[in-house]
């Protein structure tokens, strides 16, 4: 595991930006379960999304300074143009083989980009150069949202595109790894884990099956993230309730422009976590 010691420097608070939203929608039913994306939903992200952010201005002064570290002085405009390159070849080669959207392995990328023989290193590398480029903080009230889940026995997982050091975010911030804060690791679906991104449904149907051998169906799962195209359309089409999480102009993606979303909208909005919690019902006791 990647310590908190590596990265504590770049821990610092980030506030939302209000989007004017305001919550809207009702569920059928409420909802026994939720499904989490975690990028600009759960976390702020400063890029607004997992490594979308260019390395300019300031960053680029700290990304230099961080491969003088690794004994790998690069211009980091040039690392940055490489490493997009990299990734859309990965792509294409992936395409290839079937995958529809298709997700790489960071680590594995950067042992490529940089000549790192190790992996450990290079997830170092990787875990240093994502804290600049997309720092992260926990969005208001993540922790009483999860706590109330946890104490009404509101089955929880996760379904996001990630790598490797997503699930450290909640031992950094939170103090606890997923199962503590009462989200099953048996319900965790991490786009590095298996190959395919957001918006593919596979990651939905994965998650479906797996509730469905608990006796849930989809319909009594409400999913919750923060974009219209890669989270509430994949969830729906699924057969998951939706939730669309307008609470920071960063990362809130509407997708106007794409005729896909332009007649569909999600169950709910909510503009602060802890909304959704009108939306939960605790399941029946046992006996």
């Amino acid at each position: 595991m990647i310590t908190k010691a590596l990265v504590s420097k770049y821990l610092h608070p980030l506030k939302p930006i209000n989007t004017g939203a305001s919550p809207a929608g009702k569920l059928e039913r409420p909802a026994a379960g939720v499904l989490f994306d975690i990028y600009g939903t759960l976390f702020v992200s400063g890029s607004g999304d997992i490594g979308a952010a260019e390395a300019g201005g300031q960053r680029a002064d700290l990304i230099r300074d961080l491969l003088a570290r690794y004994g790998r002085p690069e211009d980091p405009a040039a690392l940055f143009e490489r490493l997009k390159k990299h990734v859309m070849q990965e792509h294409r080669r992936m395409k290839v083989r079937g995958v529809d959207f298709p997700e790489i392995r960071i680590e594995r990328t950067w042992m490529d980009l940089l000549g790192f023989a190790d992996l450990q290193q290079a997830r170092r590398f990787a875990v240093e150069y994502e804290c600049i480029v997309n720092p992260v903080y926990p969005m208001p009230h993540l922790s009483k949202l999860l706590e109330l889940c946890r104490r009404r026995g509101i089955t929880m997982g996760i379904v996001s595109n990630a790598q490797f050091y997503t699930p450290y975010l909640f031992h950094w911030f939170l103090g606890a790894c997923l199962g503590r804060l009462g989200i099953d690791p048996r319900l965790t679906f991490f786009s590095f884990r298996h190959g395919v991104a957001k918006p593919s449904r596979r990651l939905f149907e994965m998650a479906a099956a797996r509730l469905a051998e608990r006796g849930f169906s989809p319909g009594r799962v409400v999913y919750l993230g923060n974009d219209m195209r890669n989270d509430v359309l994949p969830a729906a089409d699924t057969g998951f309730a939706t939730a669309l999480f307008a609470g920071d102009r960063r990362s809130l993606r509407l997708r106007e422009e794409d005729p896909a979303c332009r007649d569909r909208a999600p169950d709910l909005v909510v503009t602060d976590l802890l909304q959704l919690a009108a939306h939960l019902q605790s399941p029946p006791a046992a006996g």
